[in-house]
């Protein structure tokens, strides 16, 4: 699905995203379908913050896997701000307002990475969750998070 790099389309994409789910049988109210909504959330307002440049959309896909994996990916055209999948974002002061989006990522999604936009510039960001995992996120026993 292709949105435009505004606000809006990240908002439209995360309805989306939500509706989608709850069309797959996954209710809207379930764990899986609050989390992969949250996590389309976050890096849909990344590919607008960080990843936009003037006149290119960012697109979103949906995927769910016979394992019951489900996995969001939204790229844009922006090659050079990436982030650095297996390091720590800094963790903001408790009366900062933005920051917290990878953070939030990294504690849902089961494992979420970046990689190089397949035709043209730019990058996908994924990240996968487990439709029957517990609604805090990832297993305690992985190690890191790709």
């Amino acid at each position: 699905m292709q949105f435009t790099s505004t606000p809006r389309g990240a908002r439209l994409a995360r309805r989306l995203v939500s509706h989608r789910l709850n069309d797959w049988g996954h209710p809207y109210t379930t764990p899986a379908n609050e989390t992969v909504t949250l996590i389309a959330a976050e890096l849909t307002a990344n590919a607008v913050q960080h990843g936009h440049v003037p006149g290119r959309d960012f697109h979103l896909r949906l995927t769910e896997t016979t394992d019951g994996t489900l996995r969001v990916e939204v790229t844009d055209t922006r090659t050079e701000k990436r982030p650095a999948p297996g390091t720590r974002t800094r963790t903001p002061t408790a009366d900062e307002e933005a920051g917290r989006g990878l953070l939030l990522v990294d504690a849902l999604a089961h494992t979420w990475d970046v990689t190089p936009r397949p035709v043209g510039p730019g990058k996908t960001v994924w990240a996968e969750v487990r439709a029957s995992q517990d609604p805090v996120g990832r297993d305690p026993d992985r190690e890191g998070h790709r």
